[in-house]
């Protein structure tokens, strides 16, 4: 891993220190993906709870990485039935 550095993130007017040994642009654009989930959160919450808000973000950029990751595994069984019709194909094909 690269070396460490300190980065400092704003996240729902917060200021974090990130230590990462990450790409500083890379670790900048989680957090600005973040605080837009944040504040997202926060418009459609009435309260003020910091804590209600962040619970609120994480549920949401869960629902989003579970959803990719349904979305590849049906992509990848539908590739794979496809690959098994090709060689299927082929073998009545190099057979006859």
């Amino acid at each position: 891993m690269a070396d460490e550095v300190v980065i400092s993130v704003e996240i729902h007017g917060q200021r974090y220190p990130i230590r990462s040994g990450l790409d500083q642009e890379y670790v900048a654009r989680l957090a600005s993906y973040v605080d837009e989930k944040m504040r997202a959160a926060a418009d459609s919450t009435p309260t003020g709870d910091a804590l209600r808000v962040a619970v609120l973000t994480a549920l949401n950029v869960a629902d989003e990485l579970f959803r990719c990751r349904d979305g590849t595994r049906a992509r990848n069984g539908e590739l794979a039935e496809r690959a098994g019709e090709l060689e299927r194909l082929l073998d009545r094909v190099l057979i006859s």
